[in-house]
């Protein structure tokens, strides 16, 4: 995911009491795990990036990240494979459930479709943003082994879902590689506020420069510009993000971006388009840098991937639950 240093701040982005405690999370995980690689997750246009496919909605169709079914070595899944098969987008959201979170409607956003990269002339379509137009979606990232953020994104969405109906909540997702392409950016932000959901999260993983490592959970910023309204949003998403943040540190014992987010792990945006027209609480994590050798083994371990799908269930069930 992309990040666009020259855009001021907003005044809502400043450290909290929830940011505060993930980066003492963060602190202990590595003090108890020395010896443990810690993941990551940024943007491309941060410290020392490379050019590489796969910035969501601001780059076409890139080849180079076709689907691949390799993985690296330590993974005792698949890791090229997007996982069990799942409800279709275009379905039913799943039966509601018994459990702390009957009655609760999430939406899980699996970054990109595998079939992208076969559609450029469809991706590359602008679309309304409400700021400005941008690309119907892109491609999305891949390993240096050809492990491709698409079959991430899923397979991570799957275990989401199972973890999320277990405590009883309805689960829809915007796309389960039942379409030739997209989402487009705008109607994934229509599937939510359609569903009238009570939180929205959009699974990623980053395509930065070698080195740059860590998570971070991306929330709207303020945003009042044509077809764009965040300001009923703002707040809850910024909770959410939150909530997200400090159990994705105890559940993965990764740390807060190295480069994104001043070492909070939260990054304010006003230029996505999956946010901008969101009326629902909507946050995108981006979980690693699948370009860093050391995030891509975590990124690729069937292992680490549950124990991402965890501290995101964990987080969203924490802000449910208030």
């Amino acid at each position: 995911m992309p990040y666009d240093l020259n855009q001021p701040p907003s005044p809502q982005h400043r450290p909290s009491r929830h940011a505060s405690r993930a980066r003492g999370g963060a602190l202990l995980a590595v003090a108890a795990l020395a010896a443990v690689t810690l993941s990551g997750c940024g943007g491309s246009s941060g410290p020392g990036a490379a050019p590489v496919p796969g910035e969501p909605e601001t780059t076409g169709a890139t080849a180079s990240a076709a689907p691949s079914g390799s993985a690296t070595a330590g993974d005792s899944g698949t890791a090229g494979q997007p996982g069990t098969p799942g409800t279709p987008s275009d379905a039913k959201p799943s039966t509601p459930g018994r459990g702390p979170l009957a009655g609760k409607v999430v939406v899980i956003d699996p970054g990109h479709n595998p079939g992208n990269f076969r559609h450029a002339r469809e991706i590359n379509r602008l679309v309304d943003i409400g700021t400005n137009r941008k690309e119907c979606d892109t491609t999305g990232t891949a390993t240096n082994d050809g492990y491709t953020e698409a079959a991430f994104t899923l397979d991570v969405s799957h275990r989401l879902r199972t973890l999320l109906e277990k405590q009883g909540a309805t689960v829809r997702f915007t796309q389960d590689d039942d379409r030739p392409f997209g989402p487009c950016v705008d109607e994934r932000a229509r599937i939510g506020n359609e569903a009238a959901a009570d939180a929205v999260v959009s699974i990623h993983a980053d395509g930065s420069g070698s080195g740059n490592r860590g998570f971070h959970v991306i929330h709207p910023a303020l945003v009042e510009r044509g077809a764009a309204d965040t300001t009923r949003i703002v707040g809850p998403s910024r909770e959410l993000a939150e909530r997200i943040a400090g159990k994705f540190v105890r559940a993965t014992g990764s740390a807060p971006s190295n480069y994104v987010g001043g070492g909070t792990g939260l990054d304010e945006r006003g230029d996505l388009g999956g946010l901008n027209l969101s009326t629902v609480p909507k946050v995108f994590i981006e979980c690693g840098n699948m370009r860093d050798t050391k995030d891509a083994a975590l990124l690729t371990s069937s292992q680490w991937r549950q124990k991402a799908a965890q501290g995101i269930a964990e987080g969203i069930g924490s802000y449910l639950l208030g």
